[in-house]
């Protein structure tokens, strides 16, 4: 659905994407992750046709977008950096304008997008009268017009309180599973990345420095939580015999390959030490991301 090819663009002195390639397969929930100028929305104009790239290959739904944008973006839904509405006017009557825009929509195809998104019994209200997470909607309801095969979604849930990134979320959820469109989704919200997206880039200072599932992100070395009397002196034993590579945080034990921690209690307990708790660390998609982020700085 997405390919991007040795990617770069250049705004006067400042590279602000350099040799990106991206790949998006039919039917995923792609996460797009990086801190504020790493270059996430430049990759996303490009991918739109609203920034000229200085260089590289940029293909949506198999045609490239540089020469061939209106095949590229027929299939195509976006919500892209801050939607703008006529808050005057009703959400119903900002559908149809924005639906001038791409194709004529029929009246049937705008009840049922407000039905998705879950703006019933308001479309006839004024924007103004919206609170934050219905223009989000709204915005949503705009991505849908053209029944897209493509979604993709700049920072979806940007100033939503916890409730309206919660309906977000399962919005997003419902549309991949239901109507089966492909996401690709860039978002600051590591925690809500971790929920939705089965595989993820991410990019610094215009660069990716990875790309993977999930499951890839979050996998580590087999750390395991020790509590004991002295923790030091633990570590220190259980290091001596091989059956740790390392220790930190006065609390964390890396496992040598092939060893259980099982081994570690049996030892421990034959040298008179207490065991308090013994357990696996699991590392999250926010552990991964600065723990990336520090590996790239240092």
């Amino acid at each position: 659905m997405i390919s991007l090819r040795k990617l770069r663009k250049v705004f006067g002195r400042r590279c602000a994407v350099e040799g990106l390639d991206l790949e998006v397969t039919p039917g995923q929930i792609f996460g797009l992750l990086g801190h504020n100028g790493a270059g996430k929305s430049t990759a996303i104009g490009m991918m739109l046709g609203q920034v000229w790239p200085t260089q590289g290959e940029v293909r949506v739904c198999g045609f490239e977008v540089t020469t061939h944008r209106h095949k590229a973006l027929r299939k195509v839904g976006a919500i892209f950096e801050s939607p703008v509405f006529y808050d005057y006017l009703s959400g119903w009557a900002n559908l149809e304008i924005l639906s001038h825009y791409t194709a004529p929509t029929s009246k049937a195809r705008i009840r049922e997008v407000i039905e998705w998104v879950g703006l019933t019994g308001r479309e006839k209200s004024q924007v103004r009268t919206y609170s934050h997470g219905m223009r989000a909607r709204l915005a949503l309801a705009q991505a849908l017009l053209p029944q897209p095969e493509l979604l993709i979604l700049d920072e979806p849930s940007d100033g939503l309180d916890p409730e309206g990134i919660h309906e977000m979320r399962l919005t997003i959820l419902r549309l991949q599973k239901e109507l089966g469109l492909t996401i690709l989704l860039s978002s600051h919200l590591l925690n809500e990345v971790e929920q939705i997206c089965t595989r993820i880039a991410v990019l610094n200072q215009g660069r990716k420095v990875f790309e993977g599932t999930l499951a890839e992100a979050v996998k580590q070395q087999d750390w395991v939580r020790l509590r004991s009397d002295d923790f030091a002196a633990a570590a220190g034993e259980l290091q001596a015999e091989g059956l740790i590579t390392e220790s930190r945080d006065g609390r964390l034990v890396a496992l040598a390959p092939g060893v259980g921690s099982e081994r570690l209690v049996r030892l421990l307990v034959e040298r008179g030490r207490p065991v308090y708790e013994i357990a696996p660390e699991g590392r999250t998609l926010e552990d991964f991301y600065l723990e990336l982020m520090k590996e790239k700085r240092a």
